[in-house]
């Protein structure tokens, strides 16, 4: 936003420097702009520095300056007092310093501006501008670096003699002051004590800045604002930094053209009367005077009189104001509707009253916000403007209509003896009945509502009107936007015998809270329809699972060898679990040991997970191999209707005589074998999941064990977590039976206990496999 203001300024600053050389060379506007350029490449200025400076000379020229003055210091260059600039740097400060000005808007604003961008390159510490007043003394219009009381001190300085910035002003010509010791025998040195400010610079603004009066021209006529440099540093100017600050003043006459000085304000008895008036006052008031472009177009207007509680955005008060423009003291007054009724006042003659705004105010030293109304009204060729606080009772209307809107109510009184009845503008709306048609009674409010609800309403009515008796009853009506709930409280005034002569009450909209708790009601009974049918669900998947998948309660033996047997369901969710086991032996003494896992839960998993069961058994039994077996449980997996996707599965066959145990996978984890207290993982091989592939590859690998050989078959859910890669809680098992082997405890429960988790969130099934210390089978 900073950025496209500055560009908008700035095309605004060229195209009025464009317009002034159009007027004074009868040329296009390109042709103009071509002129400009030419200059600025000629003068080694920036088009901006070009426009600021022909903005500032469009009065005619000045007749030469005199010669030099009784209080001139010798013109011969100095020892420089701070570092000299260079060409580039003073180019680059009056480039920076066009830029800036185009975001100055008053006499105070180029105060700041010119102490931020002309102090690297000079040194000064202050900076003040003094505009010439018409009985010859001189105004402080703006200052940087200074505090407020030595403004205040400085802010009249009379037409005596021996005044450097009045010397400047009458002459035309800078004053450079750069010794206080002597500069204080000549001149009554502004901001004292001299020893402060040990050198001064004063540069008179010459072009086309008016004074007071109006008049430009020759002379000192065209001299009405004088800058001036403080240092503190008492030494010399360079004569580079005097040409700076030259150019920085050539600078200035532009905006000063463009937003004016202070003007003195106009005197008279009309003024005079007015401000005697307004001095005894209690209220916040100013007279206006329009202050008119060449155009004779209104750019802004001048305070001629103001009430001791007028405070503007500043902080300046009464007759402090007195002098000012009306946008210096209040400049955001432009983005209101304030400043329109102003110009519109002025034209038309017509009063104009703002809207109630919020604005703070001191009192007591602090500060308090509170609402008011602008008021303007015409007096002569000027205006009176005057902020009144706003009467109470309009807020305390306003506060009532926006309840009754917020809260979409309404009131209403019914005079049950005169039969007069009165509603808010909000129950027409509710009822959305047009005010023409006048309010309904209220014994015939009932035949608003619907068939329904109309016995309710009447009886409640009744026993208002008749016994006095409140009521508080909802009732819905039909309207173009269709059925809509209302809710009416009313209660009755009883006189002195106890017969109710008025009621009043008020009628609510209460359609949009009806509709989410219909809606919520009805999402509450989805939800329980649900909750009971997944639970119904899970307690008869849970049933078939016991019934197909029996827990052995204490350890078996099979072919020598010892079998614990962990199924753990998953502790979150509804649904049963797809993870199962078989541990039998076959009828040739092997042992055969199944371990599965159905992808999903509920009736379909462990329908898929009884279906592999029993099949798994069966082929082997009937003489399949491991991986023949998987390759047709695959088959059937895929090509069955209705079956429930994928599972991953490991076969493993033991033989007692030779202590080896074949096995086979389909995508399940590897065993883990436990051996001498050394743990490692068995190496799986080829093998993809279950149901996965019309022509899936199974292969087998083999292990000789020995007495006190330990092996662990699981499902995915005691090594998998949400959070991490597999490989870690493979490491965590592995970690966990190691330390169990370290210690010489081998307790599946404790095993279980080191490595889930405290929320297990999924089924879990180990098979715990143990071969004897004193085995004697091979």
């Amino acid at each position: 936003m900073d950025r496209l203001q500055d560009v908008a300024a700035t095309s605004a600053v060229i195209e009025r420097a464009k317009g002034a050389v159009m007027a004074q060379l009868g040329c296009t506007p390109d042709a103009a702009h071509d002129v400009l350029l030419q200059r600025a490449k000629a003068a080694r200025r920036t088009l901006l520095e070009e426009c600021w400076t022909t903005l500032g000379t469009l009065a005619p020229p000045r007749a030469p300056a005199p010669g030099p003055g009784p209080y001139d210091v010798d013109a011969a260059d100095p020892p420089p007092a701070v570092p000299p600039a260079t060409a580039e740097d003073v180019s680059l400060a009056l480039a920076r310093l066009g830029r800036a000005l185009v975001r100055v808007s008053t006499p105070q604003d180029l105060a700041r501006c010119l102490l931020e961008h002309v102090t690297p390159g000079v040194g000064a510490d202050a900076v003040l501008l003094y505009a010439r007043l018409p009985a010859g003394g001189l105004e402080l219009i703006g200052h940087a670096g200074i505090d407020d009381a030595l403004a205040r001190q400085w802010q009249q300085v009379p037409p005596l003699t021996g005044i450097a910035p009045l010397e400047a002003l009458r002459s035309g010509e800078p004053r450079w002051l750069e010794d206080s010791r002597t500069d204080r025998e000549r001149y009554l040195l502004i901001g004292e004590p001299p020893e402060r400010w040990g050198s001064r610079a004063w540069l008179p603004v010459l072009g086309g800045a008016r004074d007071s009066g109006g008049s430009s021209g020759s002379g000192d006529e065209r001299a009405a604002v004088v800058v001036g440099f403080l240092r503190r540093l008492g030494a010399p100017f360079p004569q580079r930094t005097r040409e700076q600050l030259e150019a920085v003043v050539r600078l200035c006459a532009g905006p000063l053209a463009m937003f004016g000085t202070r003007q003195e304000p106009a005197l008279g008895s009309a003024v005079d009367a007015v401000q005697a008036v307004f001095d005894r006052l209690p209220v916040q008031a100013v007279l206006l005077t329009p202050v008119r472009a060449p155009s004779g177009a209104v750019e802004d207007f001048r305070v001629d009189a103001a009430t001791a509680d007028t405070v503007d955005s500043t902080g300046r008060s009464g007759r402090r104001l007195i002098g000012l423009r009306l946008l210096e003291c209040w400049p955001a007054i432009t983005r209101e509707p304030l400043w329109h009724g102003c110009l519109d006042t002025l034209t038309r003659g017509t009063a104009f009253t703002s809207e109630p705004f919020a604005r703070q105010r001191m009192v007591d030293g602090e500060a308090e916000l509170s609402t008011f109304c602008a008021h303007v009204e015409r007096l002569g060729d000027g205006l009176v403007l005057s902020w009144l606080p706003h009467d109470p009772s309009d807020r305390q209307e306003q506060r009532l209509a926006d309840v009754q809107r917020l809260g979409n109510l309404g009131w209403a009184n019914w005079n049950l003896a005169t039969g007069e009845v009165s509603w808010s503008s909000q129950v027409f709306t509710i009822f959305e009945r047009e005010p023409a048609l006048g309010a309904v009674h209220l014994t015939d409010l009932p035949e608003l509502a619907l068939p329904e609800d109309v016995p309710a309403l009447t009886r409640a009515v009744g026993e208002l009107v008749r016994l006095g008796r409140p009521c508080d009853v909802p009732f819905r009506i039909v309207t173009r936007r269709g059925v809509r709930h209302l809710r009416a409280v009313a209660e009755a005034v009883s006189d002195q015998y106890g017969t109710p002569v008025e009621v009043h009450g008020f009628v609510q909209d209460l359609t949009a809270q009806r509709s989410a708790e219909l809606a919520l009601l009805a999402s509450e009974r989805a939800m329980l329809t649900q909750h009971g049918v997944l639970q119904a669900e899970r307690t008869v998947a849970a049933r078939l699972q016991d019934a197909l998948l029996p827990l052995p309660r204490k350890p078996v033996q099979l072919a020598g060898l010892r079998v614990e047997v962990a199924y753990l369901p998953a502790q979150s969710g509804l649904n049963v679990g797809g993870d199962w086991f078989s541990a039998i032996q076959l009828p040739d003494g092997d042992a055969l040991f199944v371990l599965g896992d159905v992808a999903g839960h509920g009736m379909d998993a462990v329908a898929t997970m009884a279906q592999l069961r029993f099949t798994a058994k069966g082929m082997v039994i009937t003489g399949s191999s491991l991986t023949g077996a998987l390759s047709r449980l695959s088959a059937l997996l895929l090509h069955s209707r209705g079956s429930h996707g994928t599972a991953t599965m490991v076969l493993a066959r033991y033989d007692p005589a030779e202590r080896r145990l074949l096995w086979a996978q389909a995508g399940h984890p590897p065993p883990l074998l436990v051996r001498d207290g050394a743990v490692r993982y068995l190496d799986r091989p080829a093998g993809m999941l279950l149901g996965a592939s019309d022509t899936p590859r199974y292969g087998e690998a083999e292990c000789l064990l020995r007495p006190g050989d330990r092996v662990v078959l699981y499902t995915d859910g005691l090594v998998e977590r949400p959070t991490e890669n597999i490989d870690r809680g493979l490491e965590r098992l592995a970690g966990a039976v190691a330390a169990q082997a370290a210690a010489g405890t081998a307790s599946l429960d404790r095993l279980l206990g080191a490595v889930l988790e405290a929320e297990q969130r999924d089924d879990v099934c180990v098979l715990d496999i143990r071969v004897p210390e004193d085995d004697t089978a091979r």
